[in-house]
């Protein structure tokens, strides 16, 4: 059942909602998550380090708190021998997200992804088995209360049909939306535009696009969805550096071939700066939801809510230059951090 008296159409009214995520990689980071399998076995292992990302995505800003289901689906699970942990690991994510939420104003999403079951050359029996997943997934996360769903990282749209139609049976709300690692079209063929326009007729409360391309590369894509669809529209890059060349961040590489992703990324990253600048061309351009993905860590978030006009109890931390005692321009310091006046043979004398 919805747990927040405050809608998300409701807020969607209001203006801008702010969307966080990028769990996995940034628990990758902080030692919680393995690189590889990427499952969100830190639910179970480390629920304290959850909650605490979940605690620095509020502060900052975030209006949404993810459970963190990202591949808590029965598949990924058998992988790494827990299938056993599946219906606690969805339950936990979720009763998390909703703990912290509480703590603030903030809605509670349920999560689905790509599931890689789903063929398109096969869609009936395939999609059998991608049904299931959500259905269980999601009756779980019912269960323990969310306001809407967010189906990400679609590659397929038969996938993501799939879960907005699981999402409508069960009476929530989805927010649909494409990871376009491909330079035009899904996997099954479909414009990134057409793909999103697909999912707007049929009922999304949301589409767009999540993860891949980086700001440079998401927004011409957003001007034209946000053209052909009625629906409002979702935005979560990746804060990374990406380029006509290089439209998704899964292709980016070091001179000589190396590949950078998924845990050399590092000298590709974008700055709080230019994800606060992709915020305010993603609203100038009409995006609806307003968020980050891979690689996003509180900073970024903070800096995004700053230029969308908020200021969320991180922004008293928010960075003070004119008080550092080198780089500081308060006309008391000099370049090199000496008062000014002060005998430079006499610096640091006792």
């Amino acid at each position: 059942m919805p747990r927040s008296p405050r809608t998300l159409q409701q807020r969607l009214t209001e203006g801008v909602v702010i969307g966080a995520e990028g769990y996995v990689f940034e628990l990758e980071r902080r030692g919680y998550v393995k690189a590889g399998p990427f499952v969100p076995e830190v639910i179970l292992d480390a629920p304290e380090a959850l909650a605490q990302l979940h605690r620095e995505f509020l502060r900052a800003g975030a209006d949404v708190m993810v459970a963190l289901t990202y591949y808590a689906h029965r598949d990924k699970l058998r992988a790494v021998r827990r299938e056993g942990d599946l219906e606690a690991m969805n339950r936990r994510a979720v009763r998390i997200a909703n703990e912290v939420a509480a703590e603030g104003d903030a809605l509670v999403a349920g999560n689905v992804s790509n599931t890689w079951s789903f063929d398109p050359e096969h869609p009936v029996g395939s999609g059998r088995v991608v049904r299931e997943q959500y259905r269980e997934q999601l009756g779980w996360a019912v269960g323990e209360g969310i306001d809407f769903v967010i189906a990400e990282t679609n590659d397929y749209v038969g996938e993501a049909v799939i879960a907005l139609e699981v999402c409508q049976e069960l009476g929530l709300p989805a927010m649909v939306t494409f990871a376009s690692v491909q330079s035009e079209r899904t996997y099954d063929g479909f414009s990134y535009v057409d793909a999103c326009r697909v999912l707007a007729d049929k009922g999304a409360a949301l589409v767009g696009l999540n993860c891949s391309r980086g700001p440079e590369t998401m927004l011409p894509l957003l001007e034209r969805i946000r053209a052909a669809v009625d629906v409002p529209v979702a935005a979560q890059p990746v804060p990374y550096r990406t380029t006509h060349r290089t439209p998704a961040f899964e292709s980016l590489e070091y001179e000589g071939g190396r590949r950078a992703f998924p845990i050399e990324l590092e000298p590709f990253g974008l700055t709080r700066f230019e994800m606060a600048d992709f915020a305010r061309r993603a609203r100038d351009i009409g995006v609806d939801y307003v968020g980050i993905c891979c690689g996003g860590a509180p900073h970024h978030v903070r800096a995004m809510a700053e230029a969308l006009g908020r200021t969320p109890p991180a922004s008293r931390y928010s960075p003070a230059m004119e008080l550092h005692p080198v780089l500081g321009g308060d006309g008391r310091q000099g370049s090199m951090g000496r008062w000014e006046g002060e005998d430079p043979a006499a610096a640091g004398s006792p």
